[in-house]
């Protein structure tokens, strides 16, 4: 749902003394209690109070994981306020646990006099066992460095859906929106929203679930306003953050890749075909895909992932925008068809979600490790161009060049984002399309061999001064040629695996890709001045936590700037020489310290890692403290600069390999 900001809203009115800037809300429960569709609907009704958010939905990879169990928590975590949030949030301030799982396994993350808000109902003997707890922490004072507020939700919600005469297993099932109903009466959110959706969502047969969840979540928001509860639960109006005038919604960053790859096909005058298979958490661009066929976008889920990359490959043979889309696993799979288009020299574009890693490695969980795969992990000298998208909503310009570059230099191009900004979301001022420039294709119609026009012939691989072979669709009159993957002669294609052709082409296509970096943006600083003490430098979803961390340590007047690069390979041509500008350069990650080596190789700049594979995103705290061991006279760093080397985080570790 997309909202309008007019003009006269961009300042937000003054704040009260007591009213925080920002809040943090986790909601966790069992995976059946409906905690990812809890959290976004806040976050909609969220997004249309105006107020800036990022989100992180954090689930089990099993499909339904035993009821009550430590492995079958849920959760949802969502940072909204009145000024700018790049990060999902470090601590949650409010706590909701529906059952004794949730609370044990997202507990330890809420700060000192956070609020707990729990379902009593669901904190019985059986439920505690499963959860390996020895007594109730509800009622054995483990719990007295929060405020703890416990009531039966369950009990509340079966009688709020009494009148609707559902069965007790199907009234516990509203309990998620009795739950969202505090938290809107909490926050002094709206609730037709939520409303007109439910009853858009249920309608006929199934129209008394929409009037059962609507009286849960009308019930709950009246607890709220008419129940005697004493102390920690106060309702709280947080003003709409300043943001320029627009069209904005909430977009995730498989919904804002999906679009952006529809735009760069539009902008391309393309067609486009999505080849894909289902993994988490990639699945999602296809799922969106699918409602885009008016914009000529055809979708085929293969049977695997080798026919998915191989029939986008034939696409973009026949002249469409060839793309296709996995995680890890899957873009292993696809390594070899990925060594096809390079030696075809064909456009496509690869979309990788990353997780955790390797093999199945954790699903549901985010992590930074194909970086390597990405630039370096296919047979052969078989370079291709890797982009790295920053945010939800950054995925939809990303995709947009990572089409410009795949049809503008005929290669494949690999889009990274990963677990974390596939799921989360973010507001996204929609974009004016006339601010995009076309970069339509022209597709070879006419014998391109020199001499005569009565003995010209076809050249599929005559070169241009960019390096790049020119798009030919199959049946243009005239134009029979043949492309594969065994090696061939210059210009003309033809098998040929002499030392000689082989050395020239594979020159001939490192050269292409090199050449790409005189097309894309110097390397800018995202926060600082180029040159000084300290640059943080990241790639991909760290932008968040490392630019809140950057923009805190300057307050404090530390000479530390942010660079981000988007550009993974080729990269910009000044980075290396804005890297060395700075004394100390520190690259965090969530691997361990892959982009470091990228950068220690390509430009021999003493490059120290802060790295994290713990399936969750950095938090500020982590980066701050990693800065500080950079700087005399921090708290915490007494003893004078300390090596990067030395830098142990609660979750994060710094090495020197």
């Amino acid at each position: 749902m997309a909202t309008i900001l007019a003009e006269g809203d961009e300042a937000a009115k003054p704040r009260e003394n007591d009213v925080p800037e920002a809040v943090v809300v986790r909601f966790a429960g069992d995976s059946g209690d409906g905690m990812q569709l809890t959290g976004g609907q806040f976050t909609l009704s969220t997004a249309l109070a105006g107020n800036d958010l990022a989100t992180f939905p954090d689930f089990p990879a099993e499909i339904r994981a035993p009821i009550g169990t430590l492995f079958g928590v849920s959760a949802f975590q969502i940072n909204f306020g009145s000024t700018e949030i790049t990060t999902a949030g470090d601590q949650p301030d409010v706590l909701v646990a529906m059952n004794p799982a949730a609370l044990k396994t997202n507990v330890a993350a809420l700060k000192a006099g956070g609020l707990i808000i729990a379902d009593s109902g669901e904190f019985n003997k059986r439920n505690l066992e499963k959860a390996k707890y020895e007594a109730n922490p509800l009622e054995d004072g483990s719990l007295a460095k929060w405020d703890l507020l416990a009531f039966d939700i369950s009990a509340l919600t079966v009688e709020a859906v009494k009148p609707f005469g559902l069965g007790n297993k199907d009234a516990l099932r509203c309990k998620n929106m009795w739950t969202l109903g505090l938290a809107l009466w909490m926050f002094d959110r709206d609730r037709q929203p939520i409303i007109d959706g439910l009853n858009a969502k249920f309608k006929g047969d199934k129209k008394i679930l929409a009037d059962a969840n609507i009286a849960a979540l009308n019930a709950g928001h009246a607890y709220g306003e008419t129940a005697e509860l004493a102390g920690p639960l106060k309702k709280l109006h947080l003003e709409p953050s300043p943001s320029p005038a627009g069209l904005y919604r909430t977009v995730t960053g498989a919904e804002s890749v999906s679009y952006g790859l529809v735009a760069g096909a539009q902008l391309a005058k393309l067609p486009m075909f999505f080849g894909g298979y289902p993994i988490t958490p990639a699945s999602a661009i296809l799922h969106n895909l699918v409602k885009m066929k008016e914009f000529g976008v055809t979708t085929f889920q293969a049977e695997d992932e080798i026919a998915a990359i191989c029939a986008a490959i034939g696409a973009s043979y026949a002249g469409q925008l060839g793309v296709t889309s996995s995680s890890g696993p899957g873009i292993a799979l696809k390594g070899e068809a990925m060594g096809l288009a390079i030696m075809t020299e064909l456009p496509l574009v690869i979309v990788n979600s990353q997780r955790g890693g390797p093999s199945t490695g954790l699903p549901t969980k985010t992590e930074q490790s194909d970086l390597y795969q990405a630039v370096y992990g296919r047979n052969g000298d078989a370079p291709i161009p890797v982009i790295a998208a920053r945010s939800p909503a950054d995925c939809f310009e990303v995709a947009i060049e990572a089409c410009r570059i795949a049809v503008q230099y005929m290669t494949p191009v690999i889009l990274l984002t990963d677990g974390y900004i596939a799921n989360a979301a973010e507001p996204w001022k929609v974009p004016n399309p006339a601010d995009f420039a076309e970069f339509p294709v022209e597709f070879l119609e006419e014998k391109n061999g020199d001499g005569p026009e009565e003995t010209r012939v076809v050249l599929p691989f005559k070169r241009d001064d960019k390096g790049v072979r020119p798009w030919i669709k199959p049946g243009t009159p005239g134009l029979m040629h043949r492309i594969g993957g065994i090696e061939k002669a210059v210009d003309t294609g033809n098998i040929d695996y002499s030392p000689l052709a082989h050395q020239t082409q594979t020159d001939a296509r490192k050269a292409k890709i090199d050449g790409i970096a005189a097309s894309i943006p110097d390397q800018d600083v995202a926060l600082g001045q180029a040159g000084g003490k300290l640059a943080v430098v990241g790639w991909g979803s760290t932008y968040g936590p490392i630019h809140q961390a950057v923009r805190r340590m300057r307050a404090k007047g530390l000479d530390v700037s942010h660079v981000h690069v988007r550009h993974i390979w080729p990269l910009p041509q000044n980075l290396g020489e804005l890297l060395h500008s700075y004394d100390h350069v520190l690259v965090p990650e969530m691997n361990t310290g892959q982009f470091k080596t990228v950068l220690r190789d390509q430009f021999l700049v003493d490059a120290k890692p802060l790295t994290k594979t713990s399936g969750q995103p950095f938090t500020i705290a982590e980066l701050q403290e990693a800065i500080a061991t950079f700087f005399d006279g921090i708290p915490g760093n007494e003893g004078g600069e300390v090596d990067a080397d030395d830098t142990q985080l609660p979750s994060t570790k710094a090495v020197n390999p």
